[in-house]
């Protein structure tokens, strides 16, 4: 993704672009709002908020946005950052992963969330183009991402772009242990 990107979206455009650090706290705001909107409904608040200090702090979205392995896109709308999506250049860590995915290079999706209320406003779809956009111009052969296994509404949102599902694994949330698929784009 070369240049940012805009879109309109409903009544109101949004813009896509790279996040910098000084949106990192922004970023921050909006995973701690996101994120427990994708758990299921078993994810207990405690472990929930042992996950969000430990891995969506504005000190990690630091890191992320100072890690050349990660990038992470932000939309804004009406001057306020309401999405984004968390891309992660590299082979999966995760052995099992790595040979249901079957691509090399390949990126990771990590994260990928929209404030609620801009639910069903095109906004995900915005960051999702922008995201293949960027994982196609790094020279990726695909991209791919764990869902949680009962989010169907996420796996339907992935399934319109063309994901499949190709494995399973485990996720850590807290001290809780998820069960997510393994779905995957080929370019």
């Amino acid at each position: 993704m070369t240049a940012s990107r805009s879109e309109s979206v409903g009544d109101a455009p949004v813009t896509v672009d790279r996040a910098g650090l000084w949106d990192a706290e922004a970023l921050s705001d909006v995973a701690a709002a996101t994120f427990p909107l994708a758990c299921p409904p078993d994810a207990t608040a405690e472990d929930i908020d042992l996950f969000i200090a430990e891995v969506l702090s504005g000190e990690r979205f630091g890191e992320y946005l100072n890690d050349p392995d990660y990038t992470v896109l932000k939309a804004v709308a009406a001057d306020d950052i309401v999405g984004y999506a968390m891309l992660h250049a590299g082979e999966p860590a995760d052995p099992e992963v790595a040979a249901a995915v079957d691509l090399a290079p390949v990126v990771e999706i990590s994260k990928m969330y929209v404030l609620p209320g801009h639910h069903g406003s095109g906004i995900s779809t915005a960051l999702m183009r922008a995201a293949l956009e960027l994982a196609r111009e790094q020279g990726a052969a695909g991209v791919w991402l764990g869902v949680n296994q009962r989010n169907e509404r996420a796996q339907r949102f992935y399934g319109k772009h063309g994901f499949r599902r190709v494995g399973t694994k485990t996720f850590l949330v807290g001290k809780q242990l998820h069960h997510d698929y393994v779905l995957r784009l080929v370019f």
